[in-house]
């Protein structure tokens, strides 16, 4: 269904690379006048498959989503998390072609966008161009902290650290605190993200609990008891998801 006629429907999208650059309100219009067949997803419901030849690119309007690859021996490494507001793939704007997986991890709204439509507007409205393309790099930066994450810190630093990112990526989307948010993975989707087992993730969480960085009202809230500590324990620097300066106040 098209919805062009509603012009608050990407306001989430307009919200977020206003946070990458300062959009006009004429840069506004135009990204709430871009054409899109908005889309009700079902958990682990693709949205593009490996070596798909990509179409549209997708705006998370509510839920969450996971890019991914399978190995040759069929397990799954988790590269990303997507929230409400951003562009999951927009780089299939220029490859085309999908190198990797996106799927739903929980149910959501999604606002597929011509390739051809962005392609076009970043001609005419170079600022918003320009914030697309901060937007990937920023994608980049994260992409890097992970492999970090994966291949250089202990399994306790891993989770510390994946837990701080999501501290303040929720926060910035408004769907977490200060103190703490609704944890949107699994135990082995977490396994599948930090390369760890389920039960080695299961293990070093209650870990994170016996120290009294976290606490966990129900399995999947996360209280921070700590942050500073936790970024301690989870190396971490939030320098690498390039947010302003009153979005890192946390930080």
């Amino acid at each position: 269904m098209d919805l062009r006629s509603d012009p608050a429907t990407l306001e989430p999208l307009s919200r977020r690379l206003a946070q990458r650059v300062t959009l006009s309100l004429d840069d506004r219009n135009a990204i709430a006048a871009l054409p899109f067949t908005l889309k009700t997803m079902e958990r682990g419901q693709f949205l593009v498959r490996e070596r798909e030849l990509a179409s549209h690119s997708c705006v998370m309007l509510s839920g969450y989503s996971i890019r991914s690859k399978l190995a040759a021996t069929g397990m799954r490494q988790i590269l990303a998390i997507h929230m409400k507001g951003e562009f999951v793939d927009l780089q299939n704007s220029m490859l085309k072609v999908a190198d990797h997986s996106v799927q739903m991890l929980t149910a959501g709204r999604v606002a597929l966008i011509p390739r051809d439509e962005i392609f076009q507007l970043t001609l005419d409205r170079p600022t918003i161009g320009h914030a697309m393309w901060i937007d990937t790099l920023v994608d980049g930066s994260i992409f890097r902290e992970w492999i970090v994450n994966v291949g250089r810190r202990n399994a306790r630093t891993r989770l510390a650290h994946l837990l701080c990112e999501f501290a303040l990526r929720l926060k910035l989307a408004g769907l977490g605190r200060d103190d703490g948010y609704e944890l949107p993975m699994t135990q082995e989707q977490l396994a599948d993200a930090t390369g760890l087992t389920s039960v080695h993730v299961n293990r070093t969480i209650k870990t994170l609990e016996a120290e009294g960085l976290i606490t966990r009202p129900n399995p999947r809230s996360i209280h921070i008891g700590d942050w500073r500590k936790l970024a301690d324990v989870g190396d971490f620097d939030s320098n690498y998801l390039h947010l302003g300066s009153d979005e890192a106040a946390l930080a």
